[in-house]
């Protein structure tokens, strides 16, 4: 039993969200060395580094598991936006049960699936963190009614925008996952009013960030922040020096020999160059790696499926090959002619499978 005191440096958990061109994204690439999974394509105009924008729920936890396998290649991992990749995360579990929309489970069942998902995506994300890589999500805002039980009357609130039925599953589980909650908005600074002293236009004001819980919005944060800050990524800097990786990181399962004890203090991060080989996760695909050689991946083939195919190298005959193997198609039968519920839910759906038999296929003698 280990009985630890004091602070424990770490990275990050951030949730950034506010209405549709506050700055979100820009607020984000000032985060350290960032790398964007671009679920919307909302970072064209900003110099980052970025990955392939995800077509597919698969897609993207393999972009995750490869900076997993690779965390030197940045230090924040930033997802924008997280409601766009809730509905990848939608369309990937009606694809897997035959569904044509969340709706069509009956009595609420597709929205607990997707809960039961989206903890686990979440969960993985901790892994990054283990490795001393910072996670930052961001997210729109929705004006909703709301209504306290002791209180007469409804009033505006802003919430995470994921979706009207998911907000109450699928929200609470972000919020209480992250270490931080900035809510970004324009702040209101008067209200003009005519001669008889009836309100009519309001008049906006910089943008400001909320730190802590509020009657009209949500927002947290475990570092003693003031309550409303400028919306400047300098407010918060401080809290990301000299981050260093968690101590439950997988330390004791290196093999690899300590290096000298002349390695300068102020560079922590070589440190998780030793849990690259962690053997926890099964061959995936390296979406940031281009391949050199062509694939042959004929129109007609759906975005999500080619997406996965180009990112690892994969030839259209050896996704034939692999249905034929497992005995779904023969051999001669087009991709294009598969059922569209059997791409969605057998290839893309179940990509990680379908690739290990075609790195098995690849090893058979010819």
């Amino acid at each position: 039993m280990n009985i630890t005191r004091g602070k424990i440096k770490s990275a990050q958990k951030v949730v950034i969200y506010g209405p549709e061109g506050i700055g979100k994204s820009t607020f984000a690439s000032q985060f350290p060395n960032p790398l964007f999974i671009d679920t919307e394509g909302s970072t064209k105009n900003l110099d980052v580094a970025r990955m392939d924008k995800p077509t597919s729920w698969t897609m993207l936890k393999s972009q995750l598991e490869y900076i997993k396998s690779n965390p030197t290649v940045c230090k924040t991992v930033v997802i924008d936006t997280i409601d766009w990749a809730e509905q990848l995360c939608i369309d990937d579990i009606c694809a897997k049960y035959g569904k044509k929309g969340i709706e069509d489970f009956g009595y609420g069942n597709g929205y607990v699936y997707e809960k039961e998902e989206f903890g686990r995506f979440l969960n993985s994300l901790e892994d990054l963190i283990d490795r001393g890589i910072n996670v930052v999500l961001t997210a729109h805002a929705q004006l909703r009614k709301f209504s306290q039980p002791d209180e007469i009357g409804e009033y505006d609130r802003w919430e995470l925008k994921l979706g009207k039925k998911t907000a109450s599953q699928i929200s609470p589980l972000v919020k209480e996952w992250a270490d931080m909650v900035l809510f970004a908005n324009y702040k209101t600074v008067a209200v003009a009013t005519d001669k008889d002293g009836r309100k009519y236009k309001a008049q906006g004001g910089g943008r400001v960030m909320y730190t802590l819980h509020h009657p009209c919005w949500d927002a947290k944060n475990r570092h003693g922040l003031p309550e409303e800050m400028d919306f400047s990524y300098a407010g918060i800097a401080h809290i990301f020096n000299d981050v260093a990786p968690a101590n439950n990181a997988s330390a004791p399962q290196n093999p690899i020999p300590q290096p000298p004890k002349a390695e300068p203090v102020t560079q922590p991060v070589p440190q998780t160059t030793q849990i690259e080989k962690t053997p926890e996760s099964v061959p995936l695909p390296t979406p940031q790696i281009q391949n050199d050689k062509s694939v042959n991946i004929p129109e007609g083939i759906p975005k999500a499926l080619a997406d996965l195919m180009r990112a690892n190298g994969v030839d259209e005959s050896e996704i034939r090959q692999a249905v034929f193997t497992q005995g779904h198609y023969p051999y001669d039968t087009p991709i294009t002619n598969y059922d569209p519920r059997f791409i969605n839910g057998c290839l893309v759906g179940a990509w990680n499978k379908v690739f290990e038999v075609i790195q098995s296929n690849r090893d058979l003698p010819f």
